[in-house]
């Protein structure tokens, strides 16, 4: 006979959570982190009194922001390559459609994320229910809903005994490499307190391992031939070699062909900055180094990368016509875009066999000088770009260049959206690999701070900085005093050009008027002047505002050593970015306009469209 025990539903699910286990480095693991929650209506009774029972094996954290505790755990997931997991927990209505966005970021950047909403009875007596959102033609709708599209796998639990299928589903997606990404399990709240007799062996305690799937033979024959043939290759590191931990598999290809690579935002730092044939950073925000060869490169190894948009200057930036793609890839849908030749398998595993399948194989050695010698030319542009000013509105890159200068290449740097993550991809000397964690997928304002957040909790022994604009920070910059409660120390450098300088500068580029995006261009009766220091201060960090450069690379040196969370505020340019490197984007322009600026810019974007290869 069965053995069960008698649970409710939310006590069965923080059960199970807290038995999941994963292995890193010969070292046994909880796979979950823990959870974080902001308790309401809709899950204090349920998962609130389940998660105080287990709060010693999964502990529970309090955030400020629902949107900001997802992104804390999302941003722990990535710094764990996807190893390990956190969950996040909410009341019903605002609380659960605050989580959407962050779900929506999990899900484009294909990291892994429990979300637990609240969410309407299910028997529907007492309906509607404060924050029910109710559909005229759909009894069954409810705000979780939303969910669906941005969920790699959404389920809404509408009896105790669906929590077990749920999850055995909910770990399979959360585990597995190709799949991953969030998932939603939408808890009705007068379930999560209903009891079941739960079998005790779903409570028994499992190792989850990192698949790794390798080459087909046919596919790998055609991936070896191809780069056997070619006469300028080159190699593309996306952020499936970090999830892969396939650094090091890298470097033996790369150093025994002498093929060069470049990096994606989300492969940065597969090699340290300072290998000789690691051009850095490619695509729209890319080195001149590495955006050269690709525009000329023959064929292309794709190594986890989905290959977006800024990646491929919008298709425009290959311009060999006899060019082959080779797409190494965990996930199939990705591995074969573009009529790529497929090469489905884990990046370390097929890094390992191309290798092996290559042996005696040298790119030329006048493709592999060129490189070099391109490199060296991109480091004098950048190292200039960098350097100490006196200016009284330094740029986003002198910036850059002294918290480089004073926090060096061992530190994780984290960003999101904006003109950092264009300035950072291209000029951030990362060291070891996961020391670079930008959000450029979905490039989300306001990860930032919660993110560095996330990334401390999984590397609580190392320094994390935090670059952010003033636009970000005031969108989301409540979890500073989550990291001062939690006693996890960041140091954050607000860079405060006042207002949405980036896409100001993109408004300028097609030709627009400076309208809405710089605060002296957006309408108001009194022009801000937001003292960001005292705010910082108010939320419990330590902080200060500096008046330059030198000031700022002082300042950092002190907050190295303070014992909490500190933040660096300093004015920056913001019409300056850099012009080296880069490719062109596709930004669509008016065909119609009054503005004569707008209608030059349209001229300008129809030529360069014409570079753009639809299907080759």
């Amino acid at each position: 006979m069965t053995k069960t025990i008698r649970l409710t539903m939310a006590q069965a699910l923080t059960r199970f959570l807290a038995r999941q286990m994963t292995e890193i480095d010969g070292e046994k693991l909880p796979l979950f982190g823990g959870v974080w929650a902001i308790f309401g209506h809709g899950n204090v009774a349920g998962m609130g009194e389940a998660l105080y029972q287990v709060r010693e094996d999964l502990p529970t954290f309090r955030a400020h922001n629902e949107q900001a505790m997802a992104h804390a755990a999302i941003a722990y997931g990535k710094a764990h390559f996807r190893r390990r997991i956190m969950a996040v927990t909410s009341s019903i209505g605002p609380g659960a459609t605050n989580l959407v966005t962050a779900c929506a970021l999990a899900h484009v950047n294909r990291l892994p994320l429990l979300l637990l909403p609240g969410d309407v009875f299910a028997n529907r007596i007492p309906d509607p229910v404060l924050q029910q959102v109710e559909s005229f033609g759909d009894g069954t709708v409810s705000a979780n809903d939303c969910f669906r599209p941005v969920s790699r796998y959404f389920d809404r639990i509408t009896r105790p005994e669906q929590i077990i299928p749920a999850l055995a589903r909910a770990m399979q997606v959360l585990t597995d490499p190709a799949e991953c990404g969030p998932v939603t399990l939408s808890l009705c709240q007068d379930v999560q307190a209903e009891a079941y007799d739960y079998p005790e062996s779903f409570f028994e305690e499992r190792l989850w391992t990192q698949r790794r799937p390798r080459p087909d033979r046919t596919e790998l024959a055609a991936a070896v031939a191809a780069l056997k043939d070619a006469k300028k290759p080159l190699i593309i590191a996306g952020g499936g070699v970090l999830y892969s931990q396939a650094s090091g598999d890298l470097a033996r290809l790369v150093e025994a062909t002498g093929i060069p690579v470049c990096e994606t935002q989300g492969g940065k730092s597969s090699l340290p900055d300072d290998h000789p044939l690691n051009m850095a950073a490619v695509g729209v925000t890319g080195t001149s180094a590495a955006n050269r060869l690709a525009e000329e490169a023959d064929v292309i190894l794709a190594v986890g990368t989905r290959l977006q948009d800024f990646t491929t200057g919008s298709w425009a930036l290959f311009r060999n016509s006899e060019k082959t793609f080779v797409g190494l890839n965990v996930q199939a849908f990705d591995a074969g875009k573009h009529r790529a030749l497929p090469l489905v398998a884990d990046a370390a595993e097929g890094l390992a066999e191309l290798g092996a399948g290559l042996k005696g194989y040298k790119a030329p050695a006048a493709w592999t000088q060129n490189a070099k010698a391109g490199k060296a030319e991109w480091q004098a542009a950048a190292a200039k770009v960098t350097a100490s000013t006196n200016a009284a509105l330094p740029s986003d890159a002198q910036v850059i260049g002294a918290v480089q200068r004073a926090m060096g290449s061992g530190v994780t740097v984290l960003h999101a959206a904006g003109g950092l993550p264009g300035e950072l991809h291209k000029l951030w000397q990362a060291g070891a690999p996961g020391s670079y964690h930008a959000e450029y997928g979905y490039s989300c304002m306001g990860y930032e701070i919660a993110g560095g957040l996330g990334v401390k909790m999984a590397k609580p022994d190392e320094e994390v900085v935090v670059m952010v604009g003033d636009g970000s920070y005031l969108m989301l910059n409540s979890e500073i005093a989550t990291s001062v409660m939690l006693g996890l120390r960041l140091t954050i450098v607000l860079l405060d050009n006042r207002g949405y300088g980036c896409i100001n500068r993109l408004q300028m580029g097609t030709g627009g008027a400076n309208f809405n995006n710089l605060l002296k261009d957006s309408r108001h009766q009194t022009l801000p002047d937001i003292d960001f220091a005292a705010h910082a201060a108010s939320l419990g960090a330590i902080s200060e505002k500096v008046s330059s450069v030198a000031e700022l690379e002082t300042a950092l040196g002190r907050a190295k050593q303070n014992p909490r969370t500190t933040v660096v505020v300093i004015d920056t340019d913001p019409l300056i970015s850099t012009d080296a490197g880069g490719h062109w984007w596709d930004v669509a322009v008016p065909e119609v306009s009054a503005r004569k600026e707008v209608v030059a810019a349209r001229k300008a974007y129809e030529e360069a469209v014409k570079l753009q290869r639809v299907g080759d």
